[in-house]
C-alpha cells in the first residue's frame, strides 16, 4: 500500500512541476507578443515550419539572368563603302569583330559582334553614320533555363560516362567490351554535342549580335539662289548672255564644216564672173 501512494504522489508531482512548466513558457510567450519581439527560430529542421510545411530555399544565383541580346539597324547614306568601313571601325574599338558582309554601290549588308555590356553604346554610335536612320530594332531573349538544362544534363552525362568506362574496366571477355564500348562511344558523343551546346549559348550570351542593311541615296541637291534684285538681274543677264553665246558657238561650230567648203566654190564663182565682164566689149553706140 505505501509503495503505492508513494507512486500517486510522485506522479502527482511531476505532473504538478510539468504543469508549472507549461504556464510560464506561455507566459513568456505573450509577454514577447506583446512586446513585439518575434520568437525565436528553430534551430533545427531550418528548411521546415514548426508544423512541418518545407520551406523551399532561394535557389542560388536566381537573379542572374542569362540574356541573349541581338540588334537591327537599316541606314540610308550617299556613300555606302564609306558607312561600311566606319561600323567595322565602330565594332572593333568596342572589342568586336565583323562576321558576313556583303558590300555594293547601293547596297551593303554586314553583321557585327560586340560584347554583350557595350550594345548599347555601339548601338548609339552606328545610328548616327549615314544621312538618315529607317529602323532600329533590338532583341533580348533569356535562355537562362536552357542553360541551366544542359548544365544539368552535362552533369548526368558526365557521370554517365564515367560508369560505362568503370564497366569497360571489369569488362573480361570480348564481346562485354566491344558492347561496353560501344555504349561508350555513344555516350561520349551524346556529351560533346551538350558541351557544343552549353558553350553556343555562353557565346551568345557573351557577344551581341547587329544586322546592319546600308542602302544608298542621292546626295541632297545644293539650295537655289536668290536671283533678285540688281545683282539677281545682272547674274541673270549674264548667264542669258553665256547662254546666247554658247549657243551661237554650236551653231557656228555645226556651220564651219560646210564653210569650209562652200566659201572658196562662192569666191570663185565670184571671180569668174568678174573676169567675163571685164573680157567682154563695150556695146558701141548706135548712129540716129
Amino acid at each position: 500500500m505505501r509503495t503505492r501512494w508513494r507512486t500517486g504522489l510522485a506522479i502527482a508531482g511531476v505532473a504538478f512541476v510539468l504543469a508549472g512548466c507549461s504556464a510560464a513558457q506561455e507566459g513568456a510567450s505573450s509577454t514577447a507578443d506583446s512586446a513585439g519581439v518575434a520568437p525565436a527560430a528553430p534551430q533545427q529542421g531550418a528548411g521546415k515550419t514548426e508544423k512541418g510545411a518545407s520551406v523551399t530555399p532561394p535557389q542560388a544565383g536566381a537573379t542572374d539572368r542569362k540574356l541573349s541580346r541581338s540588334a537591327r539597324l537599316e541606314l540610308t547614306a550617299p556613300k555606302v563603302a564609306d558607312v561600311v568601313v566606319q561600323a567595322r571601325g565602330i565594332a572593333q574599338g568596342a572589342g568586336g569583330y565583323t562576321g558576313q558582309e556583303s558590300t555594293g554601290e547601293q547596297l551593303a549588308t554586314l553583321s557585327l559582334a560586340v560584347p554583350a555590356d557595350k550594345l548599347d553604346g555601339v548601338l548609339d554610335q552606328l545610328s548616327h553614320l549615314g544621312s538618315r536612320l529607317v529602323k532600329r530594332e533590338l532583341n533580348t531573349q533569356d535562355v537562362t533555363e536552357q542553360v541551366v538544362d544542359v548544365e544539368a544534363r552535362l552533369a548526368t552525362q558526365r557521370a554517365s560516362v564515367e560508369r560505362i568506362r568503370a564497366l569497360l574496366a571489369k569488362a573480361t571477355s570480348v564481346s562485354e567490351i566491344a558492347s561496353v564500348e560501344s555504349e561508350l562511344t555513344s555516350r561520349e558523343a551524346t556529351l560533346e554535342s551538350l558541351e557544343q551546346q552549353r558553350n553556343s549559348l555562353a557565346g551568345s550570351v557573351a557577344m551581341a549580335t547587329v544586322a546592319m542593311t546600308i542602302r544608298g541615296v542621292a546626295a541632297a541637291p545644293p539650295p537655289a539662289e536668290d536671283h533678285s534684285g540688281f545683282l539677281g538681274g545682272l547674274a541673270g543677264g549674264w548667264h542669258a548672255f553665256g547662254v546666247f553665246g554658247g549657243g551661237l558657238l554650236t551653231v557656228l561650230g555645226a556651220l564651219a564644216p560646210f564653210l569650209l567648203f562652200l566659201v572658196p566654190l562662192g569666191w570663185l564663182g565670184w571671180w569668174l564672173r568678174r573676169r567675163r565682164r571685164t573680157s567682154s566689149p563695150a556695146p558701141e553706140p548706135s548712129e540716129s
